[in-house]
């Protein structure tokens, strides 16, 4: 199999903040394999203890995206799928912190509290690609852990609809921010398309991440990674999907949380039921009794929710005419 291969790897002036308002960097045809670099969220500006985020980090430049990336012949209506090949942390090192007014366990501007926000700190952690670990180290005790490293991209979108400009931390029904693990290699991301091209942009690598993100960050790095993209000609989904080998997934992001697991699940009844010709309460006595719910973020802008199903069930019914499986294979050949 003959690959196009292009490289996307932007200098810091070229990095972007927002989905939409940008005109693509590069334009590939469907199919293509593209090598890309990304930044950390901190755009590399945290570098050890003493380095906290609200002093060397300049709002609203945070989490800044690779992108974007114009897909040729993508039009509103489309649907584009995202391929993750290969992640891998650019650096021997990552950063994780807490932030005053930011994550799921402090006072924020709207959680109003009268007690103090969380003491702002830096955590950095030693990383070793080839033995597959980062290493959280306690600040203020001895305890030493090696965890698995398990990469992801937080943040991965197309532009908004209406020519609607959202910020990178923002994740919506065009993805952004979304802040779930089950971005990793080996899965395939589907967006609706909104604007000639789609323009992909992606961004805020984590070596690893627990589902929720309660801090508010991951183990935030610098990412060298691989993608193929595709074009689905209409069928564009009004919320993001993701695809592994094992499990169908959707997405929702609002506020309040119980919305956003309503969007997910809404989405993967009606996704189950047109897959395997079921009527709506059909489909959801099934998502109910075999669907999870991981957590993607409750730190954002607005927090996302996943809807999960065993691909098991399906039977011989047929995702997207098999996408998954001809991207995955492409990743394959490329990583041979």
């Amino acid at each position: 199999m003959s690959l196009q291969v292009v490289q996307l790897r932007p200098d810091p002036s070229q990095l972007v903040y927002s989905f939409g308002g940008h005109a693509p960097l590069i334009t590939v045809d469907p199919g293509t394999v593209i090598e890309l670099s990304t930044e950390d969220c901190f755009g590399g500006l945290v570098r050890g203890f003493d380095d906290l985020p609200s002093q060397v980090c300049h709002f609203p430049d945070l989490n800044p995206v690779t992108g974007p990336i114009a897909v040729r012949g993508a039009e509103p209506g489309d649907t584009i799928a995202v391929h993750f090949v290969d992640i891998k942390p650019a650096r021997d090192w990552a950063i994780s912190s807490t932030f005053p007014h930011f994550g799921a366990l402090t006072t924020t501007h709207t959680t109003a509290m009268l007690h103090e926000a969380l003491e702002e700190r830096v955590w950095v952690y030693d990383v070793d690609v080839a033995r597959g670990i980062c290493r959280y180290k306690a600040r203020n005790s001895d305890l030493e852990i090696e965890l698995a490293l398990d990469p992801m991209h937080g943040t991965v979108g197309v532009s908004p609809a209406a020519n609607e400009v959202l910020m990178s931390i923002t994740p919506g029904a065009h993805g952004g921010n979304m802040d779930t693990p089950e971005m990793r290699a080996g899965t395939t991301a589907y967006f609706g398309v909104n604007v000639t091209g789609g323009n992909i942009s992606i961004g805020d690598g984590h070596c690893r991440q627990g589902e929720g993100e309660v801090c508010g960050t991951g183990v935030e790095s610098a990412m060298e990674t691989v993608i193929v993209v595709d074009l689905i000609k209409g069928g564009g989904p009004a919320w993001p999907r993701i695809e592994s080998d094992d499990f169908l997934m959707c997405t929702g992001s609002t506020r309040p949380l119980e919305d956003a697991y309503r969007i997910s699940q809404h989405d993967l009844v009606t996704w189950t039921g047109s897959l395997l010709g079921l009527d709506d309460l059909d489909a959801l006595q099934l998502v109910s009794q075999v669907g999870l719910a991981p957590v993607g973020n409750v730190v954002d802008t607005t927090y996302t929710m996943v809807a999960k199903l065993p691909k098991t069930v399906l039977g011989s019914a047929e995702v997207f005419d098999g996408m998954h499986d001809r991207l995955r294979d492409i990743g394959r050949t490329y990583l041979s």
